[in-house]
């Protein structure tokens, strides 16, 4: 028996607003489009080649900001340019926390952000 991740949902405020930041600021593809009910509509956004992929989900019934309560953590994007990256990210309106910085214990540069509902994205150069 094989395993893998498939995707990741996330609530999001503003769908068209959360799905362009994903595309235009972080490189990602919008890879399909789905109104799951009449209160629901959902778009998955990656990679068409490889990769998890992240659902991002409106629920147009719900008002106010997303409650993102304490078990999730972060998302990561793994990238060839971490630094260009963030630049592009934060010039799309990404809350930048972290900027990039080569790690000592791992062989990797990292970066972090807050998306436009406040998720913490970590950008992984390695």
């Amino acid at each position: 028996m094989k395993s893998k991740l498939g995707q990741y949902c996330i609530n999001v405020s503003d769908l068209e607003g959360s799905a362009n930041f994903y595309v235009e600021a972080l490189g990602l593809e919008i890879l399909h489009r789905t109104d799951v009910s009449e209160t629901c509509k959902e778009i998955i956004v990656g990679d068409p080649q490889e990769g998890a992929r992240l659902q991002l989900a409106h629920h147009t019934d719900r008002k106010g900001p997303i409650d993102q309560g304490n078990a999730f953590w972060k998302l990561y994007i793994d990238t060839d340019d971490c630094n260009g990256l963030y630049e592009r990210a934060v010039g799309a309106g990404a809350r930048p926390e972290m900027a990039p910085k080569k790690l000592e214990k791992w062989p990797v540069t990292i970066a972090f952000l807050k998306d436009p509902d406040g998720y913490l994205i970590e950008l992984v150069e390695s």
